[in-house]
């Protein structure tokens, strides 16, 4: 591991020397992650994306490679959809998980592979890096952080950063 890799247990996460704390899925880390069972999945992942709400984090702060997030887009996690953890627009018949919330969990979303590209139906969906609902609460899979935080890592990360969950 080197110190450009976003190394995340469940005592916090180390990235560029500092460390952060964060919260991890209600499900502990596991091996087997499967859909709906709140864990965060054990390995070595990638940054592939990020998005973020431009109505409340300003486009400068963030590396020109970020998205808008829009607000018709959605995340599929219906294991019978065949865009499946995949970004997809509303109106959506499958169901999903909206993207420009109401609270400021997503305002920042780094999206990783996990799963992904070609995602497998149960293997589970969606594991983001965004900001928690308060101190180390609990997500549902996915690494969260306080805001400040996790507009640091979004401004340190690049695409294909590693993150390794242990």
């Amino acid at each position: 591991m080197s110190v450009v890799d976003l190394v995340v247990t469940r005592w916090g996460c180390r990235f560029f020397g500092r460390r952060l704390p964060c919260a991890i899925g209600r499900g502990g880390i596991r091996n087997d992650k499967r859909e709906g069972d709140g864990a965060s999945p054990r390995g070595i992942h990638h940054i592939t994306g990020m998005m973020f709400r431009p109505d409340r984090i300003a486009r400068g702060l963030l590396p020109d490679w970020a998205e808008p997030i829009g607000p018709r887009d959605l995340w599929s996690d219906d294991v019978r959809d065949p865009d499946y953890n995949l970004l997809t627009r509303a109106p959506h018949p499958f169901s999903h998980e909206r993207m420009r919330r109401a609270d400021p969990m997503y305002d920042i979303v780094l999206i990783t592979d996990w799963n992904w590209p070609k995602a497998v139906p149960g293997m589970g969906s969606a594991i983001f890096l965004h900001q928690w609902r308060r101190p180390r609460y609990p997500t549902a899979g996915c690494v969260a952080f306080a805001r400040d935080d996790l507009i640091w890592v979004a401004q340190n990360v690049r695409r294909g950063t590693r993150l390794v969950i242990g």
